[in-house]
């Protein structure tokens, strides 16, 4: 672990109340992990605000199993774009529904793409993303 530096910060007496509601809510045991936790969101956002820098992220498909071709043209998709996918998980949520987590590594506007072609497929009710980072940044 890298040396600590400590810093003070001023905040309006109603901001540290809040501040100290979410810190217990979220289980923290301390200001300070929180606090480095916030900062790190902040820079996986700013990773994903870059379409070229290189991110980290998990696609979650929820679709119609029954749905025309549908299995097919995500096995297609996901082919095409090999490169990003490192892994997949196919779950059955019924006999007619399914859930397929895809584990992705690649520039954040390749990811985004992909996630887009993946949404667009008929059958397809909802496609969500995970955003996470690979970590170089973080520290």
């Amino acid at each position: 672990m890298s040396e600590l530096a400590r810093l003070s910060i001023s905040l309006e007496q109603p901001l540290l109340a809040r501040l100290e509601r979410l810190v217990r809510g979220s289980g923290y045991t301390n200001r300070s992990e929180f606090v480095r936790d916030m900062i790190r969101e902040r820079l996986v956002e700013q990773e994903w605000a870059d379409q070229h820098s290189e991110v980290v992220g998990t696609i979650t498909l929820l679709y119609d199993h029954d749905a025309r071709q549908l299995s097919d043209r995500l096995i297609d998709i996901q082919h095409e774009h090999h490169e990003q996918i490192l892994a997949t998980t196919h779950v059955h949520l019924s006999r007619r529904l399914c859930a397929e987590m895809i584990m992705v590594r690649g520039s954040a506007g390749e990811v985004r793409h992909l996630l887009d072609h993946l949404r667009q497929q008929r059958g397809v009710l909802h496609a969500a993303l995970g955003m996470s980072s690979t970590g170089q940044r973080l520290r």
